[in-house]
């Protein structure tokens, strides 16, 4: 009898410590939330807002390319003077691209295992293009992103980029990226790239709501059109500059090119 009635206090234990332990998981202000379906919705929504601010940022800066090579090399400049800060910024970005994608391969893992036999016929009438193929966007989108630190910022695909220099001595980033995109293969993989990037943060923007439960239907009419309007613009700002480079718009300056 005394053997019986210490295994149901011992079974009694182990169920109230189970249900303290999923309560406090779904306490937001509990770190074993962020290990919940719900958490890592939240942390992938968030790094994704991030990366959008920088991706908007980024923008901004590179749409000088419109206003001349002294507006380019100036703000190059300026970044690179912020010595530390800068790299402090570069960490928080790679911290949240692995934020991003740790998450949001988790949470495709979990969905698979929720539903391990397909549905014998899918049905796509809510689904978007964009939703249906946020996976492999992202591969693409990081690949680009990786030869674009390579092409760009690391200089190892072209390295004799390094000797390029304006008339006040400070990196010609302006000529840099004229050469770049003069080639046509290279302006046709990054604006598909950007193209892709456009979509996923559409959708991304989207679905960051729906993770949050903020799922009303006037919310919704509102919020999607907003979404696919960022996404497009921030497209058509990124395609613009190797098209610009193209069509002639954006041009070397006077004895500028490869010494």
């Amino acid at each position: 009898m005394a053997g019986d009635e210490t295994s149901k206090n011992a079974t009694m234990a182990m169920r109230f410590f189970k249900k303290t332990i999923a309560m406090k998981k779904n306490d937001k202000t509990n770190p074993l939330f962020f290990w919940t379906s719900t958490g890592k919705k939240v942390l992938m929504g968030g790094s994704g807002l991030a990366l959008v601010g920088f991706v908007v940022g980024h923008l901004v800066g590179n749409l000088q390319m419109f206003l001349g090579p002294e507006a380019v090399n100036r703000y190059a400049a300026f970044l690179k003077s912020t010595g530390e800060l800068l790299w402090v910024v570069r960490g928080g970005l790679v911290a949240m691209v692995a934020i991003h994608i740790a998450t949001a391969v988790s949470l495709s893992r979990e969905n698979a295992a929720a539903r391990p036999v397909g549905y014998a016929v899918k049905s796509y009438k809510e689904a978007t293009y964009a939703s249906r193929t946020m996976v492999y966007s992202g591969l693409v989108i990081f690949a680009f992103v990786v030869y674009h630190l390579c092409h760009f910022t690391l200089l190892v695909t072209h390295p004799e980029y390094r000797h390029l220099v304006d008339a006040q001595g400070r990196h010609d980033v302006y000529s840099m990226v004229v050469l770049g995109f003069m080639r046509p293969g290279i302006s046709v993989w990054y604006t598909v790239s950007v193209l892709l990037l456009g979509m996923h943060l559409s959708h991304g923007l989207y679905s960051m709501f729906q993770s949050l439960g903020l799922q009303s239907e006037t919310l919704r009419r509102r919020v999607r059109p907003a979404a696919v309007a960022v996404g497009g613009l921030l497209f058509l700002g990124f395609a613009s500059i190797p098209a610009g480079v193209l069509l002639g718009l954006i041009r070397l300056p006077a004895g500028g090119g490869l010494p």
